[in-house]
């Protein structure tokens, strides 16, 4: 289960690791990677498990989540209860970074996961975490932006943000909230040798952000086809059957 601040995903893995289902929902029951409508992320959760469950004929017990990177002690109970108030037994709960590195199997650089209300970095160095960090400024802020901007209400804005055929046009408007995101990363990375970037996260949808965060830091950024499907697959490749 990955609980974002636009969007509740579910994934399902085989025994082999291969996803099988998978289910999501819009959502703004989790804002900047907090849980603000506890009671509202539950039902979510529930209904996205029933969906899959009847899509599958078959029981989903096990669970694995995910939060920003450093927010733990702030929100790590409330993803963990929302889960098990669900229906679910959880058996892993990790920061977002360290699940997309599941799938990327990256040994050495940064991954970036821009979600709705944060941006998560995660360095690694032979393979192993050595510096995590989380800031505000994703895809809440392009939707702000384009609301003023076109005096559309918020869902209004988002709705048009994630049609591909308004990215072009909607470009130069964002350039300067990507430009932040891309100050963010230069400020974390500072220190450490990483020469390669590695994008997820559901607003690295956005055409043209990865050529635009490569020329601000200078270093080589790679975005995969689905950015947006990266951590829900890390989060469900760390499930097992032993409840935490």
């Amino acid at each position: 289960m990955d609980l974002g601040t636009a969007c509740v995903v579910l994934s399902v893995l085989d025994e082999t690791g291969q996803p099988v289902a998978g289910a999501y929902r819009y959502a703004d029951v989790v804002r900047d990677g907090m849980v603000v409508d506890y009671l509202g992320a539950i039902q979510i959760v529930r209904e996205l498990k029933e969906q899959v469950e009847q899509q599958l004929d078959a029981q989903l017990e096990y669970a694995a989540a995910a939060i920003p990177p450093g927010t733990d002690a702030l929100d790590g109970g409330a993803i963990k209860h929302v889960i098990q108030g669900a229906g679910f037994e959880i058996t892993a709960l990790l920061d977002e970074p360290t699940a997309a590195n599941s799938v990327l199997q990256i040994s050495d650089g940064a991954i970036v996961d821009i979600g709705g209300g944060t941006t998560g970095i995660s360095i690694l160095k032979d393979g192993k975490v050595v510096y995590v960090a989380d800031e505000a400024t994703g895809g809440t802020h392009f939707s702000l932006v384009i609301s003023g901007a076109y005096h559309m209400d918020f869902a209004e804005a988002d709705r048009f943000k994630r049609n591909p055929a308004h990215h072009k046009e909607l470009l130069p408007l964002l350039r300067p909230v990507i430009d932040k995101v891309s100050s963010i990363i230069n400020r974390h990375v500072a220190g450490h040798e990483v020469k390669e970037l590695y994008l997820a996260g559901g607003t690295c949808c956005f055409s043209g952000v990865e050529a635009i965060i490569e020329r601000q830091t200078g270093i080589a950024t790679y975005k995969p086809s689905n950015p947006m499907s990266v951590t829900p697959l890390g989060i469900a490749l760390n499930c097992t059957q032993e409840a935490i």
